[in-house]
């Protein structure tokens, strides 16, 4: 499960500048790399990630997401997600990086939190 690979679409949301970007798959490790590119290219003043079909991230994915709000926040963009599983809840929760990372429980939410 671990290894499978991570997909990955994008489409607009419902305000104009915001694209939600779904995950399908785990954010681990293995198969972050291709991701974490393309992420690093994404440049929309709003950026909502579904993971919703995430299930599951070890550490690598934990700091990628970091990585990525940091770099939104420096650059005066929103990084949100959205939708996440209780695995993956309980561990931003432990890390207490869900005191950092805006979570919503969909991505309706996270649009509405604009």
């Amino acid at each position: 499960m671990h290894e499978a690979p991570l997909s990955y679409t994008a489409r607009d949301g419902v305000r104009a500048g915001t694209t939600i970007l779904k995950l399908t798959g785990p954010l681990t490790l293995s198969n972050m790399f291709a991701f974490q590119n393309d992420l690093r290219s994404m440049n929309s003043p709003v950026l909502i990630l579904d993971m919703s079909d995430v299930v599951y991230m070890d550490s690598a994915g934990l700091g990628l997401l970091m990585n990525g709000y940091v770099s939104a926040e420096n650059h005066q963009r929103k990084f949100l997600l959205a939708a996440v599983n209780d695995r993956i809840s309980a561990l931003l929760q432990m890390t207490k990086v869900d005191r950092i990372l805006p979570v919503f429980p969909s991505v309706e939410a996270a649009e509405d939190s604009i």
